[in-house]
């Protein structure tokens, strides 16, 4: 047995865990979570780098859609953690077989699910970039990226399912060496649709998803056959989603998926703020938002190894050890993102470079990023707490909070903001926000509310 099997037998088991080693496997769950996180966000890069080489409507037609798209997105997140943390609690209570009932279900429902909300999105990539305030001449590209993105949702909502699984599982590098080869694919695929065959924006589009497909089909190998824990070879049991765990799903990913809709529902007011702007400031936001994912992203990962020794904890009765495990991966969040900050503020233009040739891109969005460098404590803050909160259930009160964020302080002072700084006015409401945000969260950890849902 390794030494973070050992670990994580450790909390199932009741043993004691010295500070050093919750450190130690914190540290030891959040690399290869980092590691898959940030291949998703090269892939983004290197997506956001060869459509932004083909001139700035081209990379305005992607921005324009990408919110309502993220807004998808979330809706497959949120459907699976409602079954990921329930895994997570039956596994840190040592009850496997209970567990891999759970997965039948969340594979069935999840695929369903996802279904749906693909056909929505092909059905809305006609009128939306209409809808979102779109110049005629990003209009076409932006609605056939937004369908066959659409199209491929289930696999993309199979990856990541299957991901979570083992994530809370505690086996974090699999999906992290799955996320890096489908990094590299989609470089191959993007290179050979965008250039090669030269079909531009539909090429980025394409190739995405062709990577995810595949990703999502090893996933799924590693996760029913290769899993100790929760490979389906074990014991047999139904596919058929029972009531119980689909309740218990919704009451999980329910708020989650209302807050989904709120806080993209914000983004895409986001766009429709910064649409008026022009084809420049189109870009330069889309550019920078993709640049600073680079920063944020290493948080996400942590705020994964988060909702796994959170949950397992919590699965384990052991609420103390939750708690320490919460404060251990918020302070090593804020203290990787905050390093990050400093390289963002110093390499701002380098980045932007890496993404647009547009000099006025460029430029505006390297001011942009130096603003949002400000923020970036406040927002590790922010996404490691909302991962504890998650491993224990508690999504409500967090998706109040995130929803209460983004509406009041972020986006009606940038209404007022943008018609006198443009661009730069809505990023200074962006940084103040998720310094507002990474507070209050850190206030609900120190007063505990969290575990109550537990």
């Amino acid at each position: 047995m390794g030494t973070k099997d050992y670990l994580l037998a450790q909390i199932r088991g009741g043993g004691t865990l010295t500070g050093g080693q919750q450190l130690k496997l914190c540290m030891m769950l959040s690399y290869p979570a980092i590691i898959a996180q940030v291949s998703s966000v090269l892939m983004q890069y290197i997506d956001t780098s060869m459509v932004g080489h083909l001139g700035a409507a081209a990379g305005a037609s992607i921005g324009l859609v990408s919110t309502c798209m993220w807004l998808l997105m979330g809706f497959c997140g949120a459907c699976g953690s409602g079954f990921s943390v329930q895994v997570a609690h039956l596994i840190g209570a040592n009850d496997f077989k209970t567990a891999r009932e759970v997965l039948r279900q969340a594979l069935v429902s999840a695929l369903c699910f996802s279904g749906a909300i693909a056909v929505l999105g092909m059905a809305l990539a006609g009128p939306l970039p209409r809808w979102l305030g779109g110049t005629p001449e990003i209009i076409p590209d932006a609605t056939k990226y937004f369908f066959i993105v659409s199209a491929f949702l289930p696999f993309m909502q199979l990856d990541w399912i299957c991901a979570s699984m083992l994530q809370v599982s505690g086996n974090m590098k699999v999906p992290s060496y799955l996320n890096i080869g489908m990094c590299l694919m989609d470089v191959c695929f993007n290179y050979l649709f965008i250039y090669v065959l030269d079909l531009g924006v539909v090429g980025a589009a394409l190739g995405t998803g062709l990577a995810e497909l595949i990703t999502a089909m090893a996933m799924l190998y590693f996760l029913t056959v290769r899993s100790p824990e929760l490979n389906l070879r074990q014991d047999k049991g139904s596919f058929k989603p029972t009531g119980k765990v689909i309740a218990k799903a919704a009451g999980i990913g329910g708020p989650m998926a209302l807050q989904n809709v709120l806080i993209r529902g914000g983004y895409i007011a986001s766009t429709v703020i910064v649409a008026p702007l022009g084809t420049i400031a189109i870009a330069a936001n889309s550019f920078a938002i993709t640049a600073e994912s680079f920063c944020y992203m290493p948080g996400y990962g942590i705020a994964d190894a988060a909702t796994a020794l959170v949950g397992q904890s919590v699965g384990a009765g052991r609420r103390e050890l939750a708690r320490r495990f919460a404060w251990i991966t918020i302070g090593l969040g804020m203290g990787i993102m905050g390093l990050l900050a400093i390289l963002m503020y110093a390499f701002a233009p380098e980045m932007m470079q890496m993404l647009s040739p547009d000099g006025e891109v460029i430029s505006l969005g390297a001011r942009v990023l130096r603003i949002e460098a400000f923020a970036e404590l406040g927002y590790a803050a922010s996404i490691v707490a909302y991962g504890v909160c998650v491993g224990a259930g508690d999504t409500k009160w967090p998706s109040v909070m995130n929803f209460t964020s983004m509406w009041i302080v972020r986006i009606l002072p940038a209404i007022f903001l943008v018609k006198v700084y443009g661009l730069v006015g809505f990023w200074i409401a962006m940084a103040v926000e998720l310094t507002f945000r990474g507070t209050i969260f850190l206030v609900r950890i120190a007063r505990g509310k969290w575990l109550e849902a537990a």
